[in-house]
């Protein structure tokens, strides 16, 4: 006896809370891979950074030197996909594979990524966490035998689970899934991504506290006229994103030119490491301990500029170099730094403003995030959950959305959507272009579709409404070509009027004249961009840009199910483009 379609739904949201709490306690045995690797890696007591500072300077040489020879090898002979941030190959499976993402991966990224931070690497650990909760959605996905569809949904709420059980923070937790790595979803399942979400960090709580991630004071904006502070903030913060995805992603270029060994290039990064951290040793690790003395206020206008060049500098090293790990401790790092230089220097310059640094600092680390990530609705919602104050949404917010729109505006991409463009993959609204290319409007052309004149009165339109099973018109004009589209909104505006206004008009009157439209040899990228742009649910098909007789329409629901089709088939086949391996 099969089981309804209700108990089916009820089932799958059980699944979605086993996924949750399995992604929670992956998430601990990693910090505790991470605490463990510390502790062995650095002598003395206390706290990690407290260690650092009382190391030698030539064991803050030697340690990370050590860590990427260890991870040197496992990258380059097992796991290449392991180098760098995790988090693309994750949006690369949700995007093209079904929500697939290999078991193996998963661990040798946590492993990697785990022991080049105990080791000192200026790397995050999001990377990981969300590859460990992306594999575990993975795995119920070919347990159950689910379509792409669900597999996708598997694995959004593992990366959801993993990502707010490791910051404390189950709704940003499912924002960044849904705004980063999947970048469309059917609403019905954002309940499951919240539950799993919820689930892991009552699972990270149980084991080790209800505590912040980091050490706030009150947020107070002192003035609504801080608000343009706050805007040259998100905009300062932008352009250090763009620089920051350019600096890795250079040197990565660089360091893959050298006449080197691939094994034996982490260690040499590391060694620059160790070098720099001779002088600046709190850039060692994800750099947590670090951030808390920004937001203390601990650090001078000139400690806190070097901080940010020296951060800045350690994590390019790293990533470039080859080490596994990730960009947002880092980013939130680079975040607080650079708000407590803003701050500081607007109060040298300008005495009267009285900017409280520990602010800017808190809500620098959301703006950076944004830039990095281009995900803005994730960053102001983290630093809201991180700082539990409703005073800081609007300036985050203002700030977020600047750096957003710095890095769209001046480069177009995030650091992650930046990796899979060197593989050759890229991304549109969890759509794959290079798909979306090979696929022409002319072979999904619907021509069943309702066609009015331009001289067809509203009475007649409204009966034709009332037969059809179309909620649109295509209008024509006397020469037979396109003149228009008329809509049910359209019509349902017009109904509101009184009917003496309304008896003489023609669909002439009511269509709407400037209309997009495709043609037959134009591919499905175009047509998917104008119909997410401009909120379209169709477009009518015509034959030229000159020649504009209707030869049918494209619907929405047609390119959606079309691609998932041609995705489906290559899942099934496998793909004729080199594989993420190949493409490194």
């Amino acid at each position: 006896m099969n089981p309804s379609p209700q108990t089916k739904e009820f089932l799958f949201l059980l699944l979605a809370i086993v996924i949750g709490a399995l992604a929670g306690v992956g998430t601990l045995g990693f910090l505790a891979l991470i605490e463990v690797g510390q502790w062995g890696a650095w002598p003395g007591n206390g706290q990690f950074i407290d260690r650092v500072l009382a190391t030698p300077w030539w064991l803050r040489i030697l340690i990370p030197t050590l860590g990427g020879l260890a991870v040197g090898p496992v990258i380059a002979f097992w796991a290449p996909e392991a180098r760098g941030p995790g988090v693309p190959e994750v949006i690369e499976a949700a995007t093209l594979r079904g929500g697939h993402i290999s078991p193996r991966m998963a661990l040798l990224k946590a492993s990697c990524t785990g022991l080049t931070i105990a080791t000192g690497g200026s790397v995050g650990r999001e990377g990981p966490v969300v590859g460990i909760g992306a594999a575990i959605g993975s795995f119920m996905t070919r347990l159950f035998s689910f379509s792409s569809g669900k597999g996708r949904i598997c694995l959004a709420c593992g990366v959801a689970a993993g990502f707010a059980a490791t910051f404390n923070t189950p709704i940003s937790g499912a924002l960044f899934t849904i705004e980063v790595i999947l970048a469309d979803l059917e609403i019905v399942y954002l309940g499951h991504i919240v539950i799993a979400a919820i689930v892991a960090v009552l699972i990270s709580r149980q084991f080790l506290g209800d505590f912040p991630t980091f050490t706030l004071a009150p947020f107070t904006l002192h003035h609504n006229s801080e608000l343009l502070v706050y805007l040259v903030l998100g905009v300062l913060a932008g352009l250090v994103a763009i620089a920051f995805t350019w600096g890795i992603y250079t040197t990565d270029g660089a360091f893959r030119r050298l006449p080197l060994p691939e094994w034996l290039k982490p260690a040499l990064g590391g060694l620059g490491l160790g070098i720099l951290a001779v002088a600046c040793p709190y850039i060692l690790g994800v750099g947590y301990d670090s951030i808390n003395l920004s937001l203390a206020g601990k650090f001078a206008l000139a400690a806190a500029v070097f901080l940010l060049a020296a951060k800045y500098l350690a994590t390019v090293l790293c990533l470039g170099s080859g080490m596994s790990g990730g960009i947002m401790g880092p980013s939130l790092f680079m975040g607080a730094t650079l708000g407590t230089t803003l701050a500081l220097a607007a109060n040298h310059f300008f005495p009267g403003l009285h900017l409280r640094p520990t602010d800017y600092a808190l809500v620098g680390m959301g703006a950076l995030v944004s830039g990095t990530t281009l995900g803005p609705i994730t960053a102001t919602v983290l630093i809201f959950e991180l700082s539990n104050s409703h005073e800081i949404i609007v300036p985050a917010m203002v700030s977020c959305i600047a750096s957003f729109q710095v890095v769209k505006s001046l480069y177009g991409y995030s650091t992650y959507e930046t990796k899979l463009l060197r593989r050759g993959i890229k991304i549109f609204r969890g759509k794959e272009i290079r798909m979306l290319q090979s696929m022409q409007v002319k072979d999904y052309i619907t021509k069943n579709m309702e066609v009015i004149r331009d001289e067809t009165p509203l009475p007649e339109i409204l009966q034709r409404v009332e037969e059809s099973a179309y909620p649109f018109f295509v209008v024509l004009d006397d020469q037979d070509e396109l003149s228009g589209v008329l809509t049910l909104w359209d019509l349902r505006q017009v109904m509101a009027q009184p009917k003496e206004a309304t008896e003489k008009l023609t669909a002439r009157d009511l269509k709407i004249s400037q209309v997009v439209s495709v043609h037959p040899e134009d591919d499905f990228e175009t047509a998917f961009k104008l119909l997410e742009h401009k909120n379209f649910s169709f477009l009518p098909v015509v034959l030229s840009p000159r020649d504009k007789v209707v030869v049918g329409i494209l619907k929405i629901e047609d390119v959606l199910t079309a691609y998932n089709h041609r995705l489906l088939k290559e899942q099934t086949l496998g793909s004729t483009g080199p594989g993420p391996a190949d493409r490194e």
